[in-house]
């Protein structure tokens, strides 16, 4: 028998969205309510198996029940901005998918779904209809399945009604069920129902009687007064509501099965949205690329004959050729280099392992001397500079900063992203294919894979650069990427090779010192408190202070007290256990963090070598990682001594270089504003003259709490601050911070002009 699988289109979404933690993309957009939106597709089908599938929505057009809505004086919920950007993508992705989506002005998607159930059923199919509207159940039978999928902390459990089910848990039957909702309404549904009926009452009367007109037949005979008064005086009311939870199964709607019988879901533009949306964990449903024309060009090479004659033919091109590679290796030891991939043109794909004769030693000395005289492209350059033996980036093209730069709110950036979206191929990546593998497991175990991957990588970058290239000078960024960007990455690459040399002994002291504070703080809380206890649980913590010592401003939350730091932060100055508390979390996390943490990166020549990374910040600023030296403590005293601890190697300085309050120089520049650029002018302290302006008070005579506050309103304004964002950085009312930045901007009107200007146009770029 074949079967049919229906779905709510709408409702589902929102049941996502709501059952889903919030999720976006790289490029910002929300994505919750679609993931969730797939998983429980995707469950559904597993279990189903079915033959046909359509996906019903809404339309904008309004509905018979809409105006009725609107008789009533009732009105839908707006749907979340975050939620409504959703829409059209989850349509864009199931047509790109295949998979049949209706919708009708003058219907509902619950009429379209009621309709298709009905003629399905007759038809001899059978059908499973997904949604979370349980007035669907009026259209449950033997052969139609309602199925109400719940979503909590990302699970899905889905409720299944056929229509004994119905029956056995609401004591009515499906077509009942209409009369029930009638009674007990529906606030979700904008279904009013009778007041002072609930759903227990409803189903009572409803057993009583067996419809609702046979209760207003019999309305007399309901003993509950208080019931019977408001059935009296809402009948109208009452048969608005059976109206309103009424599907129409007959609708006007063309439709045959074959249009919506499933075929391949997984195509290459549905895998590329799919990888624009972020769903990497979803990936694995695609089936990759596979035995085309290109992949069967790859070659392994394993002897040093035939890895002599690729190198020859390296040598005989042409200057200023192009040729893509990828070096294959899980360390820098010998023993973990597993290959080299090349790519001299679209179908010529070589991956080298090394052999008798051609030891790595020699085929990074191959590699090194074609940068002499050829373009290389490769993905990740700067993990690649030690083997290329080269400072010059000219003739070196990184498709990993192109494509960062032509979209740098990704920070994922991988081959076989970078394949779908420039080139439309599913590529598989490393975790596709090896899992947790290395690649020397890989060499052993999976070597036809593995000959895809390198090959593969080789591909991507010999076809996308050019593709990359072009973009970048369509957008005027190719003197960037030249100039700035591969030279950069070089630069980076240095530092990371040599490195920041480490006291370890004083490093180990100073986590000694602050092991002593933290535990002459904890005997202290737990002094203050009368008991001992894990100061690091926040549920004990919260117990304490606000069950046992009853501070003010307890917020408790479903596993108790919230021991926030900005909860606590406004009890500290009137309770020393709590500012001993905010105090014993910072010693800790420098003890974790630094203490223990920077040890454990100290190499055998005494030094931390960082990662720096130019293609992880939206704004381009550069990151360290792997630790993270540019986030090295500087407000508490325990904190700065941390510092002590980096040495310059002999013979060396350390210079800290800034520039002057760049934000707002480019703020003065950018918007014109006369006061702003005069104030520059003088050369004075820029935030002590704000003070002065906006707080009318003589420059001589302003405090440095006014210098502070106007600092906070000099850099808040250039990111948009709000009057809440301030009151809460200054701790001072909501009035207040709002009436500093009037007064702000009545200084500075050419900065409120220029802001307003960036506002306006960003809305008519949206429209």
């Amino acid at each position: 028998m074949e079967k049919i699988v229906l779905i709510d289109g709408h409702s589902i979404l929102n049941r996502a969205f709501y059952g889903v933690p919030d999720l976006s993309n790289a490029e910002g957009l929300h994505t919750n309510a679609i993931y969730g939106f797939l998983n429980i597709m995707f469950k559904i089908l597993e279990e189903e198996t079915p033959e046909y599938l359509v996906v019903a929505f809404d339309v904008k057009a309004p509905t018979f029940r809409h105006k009725l809505y609107q008789a009533y004086k009732a009105t839908r919920k707006p749907m979340p901005r975050e939620l409504h950007e959703q829409v059209p993508v989850l349509k864009e992705l199931l047509q790109a998918m295949g998979i049949k989506i209706m919708e009708k002005p003058g219907l509902e998607a619950d009429d379209i779904l009621g309709t298709l159930a009905k003629r399905a059923e007759k038809e001899g199919l059978d059908v499973a209809l997904i949604s979370g509207d349980r007035d669907l159940l009026q259209v449950a039978s033997q052969k139609i399945k309602i199925r109400i999928p719940k979503t909590k902390g990302g699970k899905t459990e889905i409720e299944d009604y056929y229509e004994k089910d119905v029956l056995e848990k609401y004591q009515v039957t499906p077509l009942q069920f209409i009369d029930l909702k009638a009674l007990m309404g529906d606030t979700a549904d904008n279904i009013p129902g009778v007041p002072k009926i609930g759903e227990k009452t409803a189903a009572g009367l409803m057993q009583q009687f067996g419809s609702l007109e046979e209760i207003y037949a019999r309305v007399e005979e309901v003993t509950k007064k208080s019931v019977r008064e408001s059935l009296i005086a809402n009948r109208e009311l009452a048969d608005l509501s059976k109206v309103l939870a009424t599907i129409n199964v007959d609708g006007d709607i063309d439709f045959m099965p074959e249009e919506a019988r499933l075929g391949n879901f997984y195509t290459q533009e549905a895998y590329g949205l799919f990888q624009r949306l972020g769903f990497k964990n979803m990936l694995s449903r695609f089936e990759q690329t596979s035995d085309s024309e290109w992949e069967g060009k790859f070659q392994e090479i394993i002897q040093v004959e035939q890895a002599q004659q690729v190198f020859d033919r390296l040598q005989a091109m042409e200057k200023g050729s192009r040729v893509s590679f990828e070096i294959l290796e899980d360390s820098a030891r010998d023993e973990d280099f597993v290959g080299i991939a090349l790519g001299l043109g679209e179908k010529e794909l070589y991956f080298i392992r090394p052999c008798q004769g051609m030891e790595k030693e020699v085929l990074i000395g191959k590699l090194a001397e074609a940068v002499k005289i050829l373009d290389l492209v490769a993905f990740d350059m700067k993990r690649k500079y030690r083997y290329l033996q080269t400072d010059r980036t000219e003739n070196l093209f990184d498709i990993l900063i192109a494509a960062y730069l032509l979209n740098p709110l990704k920070n994922d950036y991988e081959p076989s992203d970078i394949a779908a979206e420039y080139l439309g191929l599913m590529i598989p990546g490393r975790v596709q294919l090896f899992g947790k593998a290395s690649f020397v497991q890989a060499a052993e175990e999976k070597r036809e894979e593995l000959l895809k991957y390198a090959c593969s990588l080789a591909y991507i970058s010999w076809m996308v650069a050019p593709i990359l290239e072009k973009k970048l000078a369509e957008t005027g960024m190719e003197k960037l990427m030249r100039e700035i960007e591969m030279p950069l990455s070089c630069v980076l690459y240095h530092m990371e090779q040599e490195g920041i040399q480490v006291r370890r002994e004083e490093l180990k002291a100073y986590g000694e010192a602050l092991d002593s504070r933290i535990k002459e703080l904890e005997r202290n809380i737990h002094a203050q408190a009368g008991s001992s206890f894990n100061i690091n649980s926040p549920k004990q913590l919260g117990e304490i202070l606000f069950g046992q010592m009853k501070l003010p401003g307890g917020k408790k939350t479903k596993t108790g007290y919230s021991t926030a730091a900005e909860v606590l932060e406004k009890l500290a100055p009137e309770h020393p256990i709590v500012a001993d508390i905010l105090e014993y979390r910072g010693y800790t996390k420098l003890k974790s963090t630094y203490a223990e943490g920077l040890a454990a990166y100290i190499g055998n020549d005494s030094r931390i070598h960082s990662s720096f990374n130019q293609t992880i910040t939206a704004t381009g600023r550069i990151s360290s990682t792997e630790p993270n030296l540019q986030n090295i403590p500087m407000r508490m005293e325990l904190g700065r001594l941390i510092r002590k601890v980096f040495v310059p190697k002999e013979g060396f300085l350390f210079i800290d270089a800034d520039y002057s309050q760049i934000e707002l120089r480019v703020l003065a520049h950018m918007s014109g504003d006369q006061q702003l650029i005069e104030a520059y002018r003088m050369e004075e302290d820029i935030h002590r003259i704000t003070a002065s302006k906006v707080f009318h008070t003589p420059f001589e005579e302003v405090t440095d709490l006014h210098r502070r506050n106007a600092k906070a309103v000099n850099f808040g304004i250039v990111y948009g601050i709000s009057s809440f964002g301030l009151s809460q950085d200054l701790s001072i009312s909501r009035k207040e911070a709002s009436e500093y930045i009037e007064q702000y901007f009545s200084t500075y009107p050419g900065v409120k002009r220029f802001l307003d200007e960036l506002v306006e146009k960003g809305c008519k770029r949206d429209l």
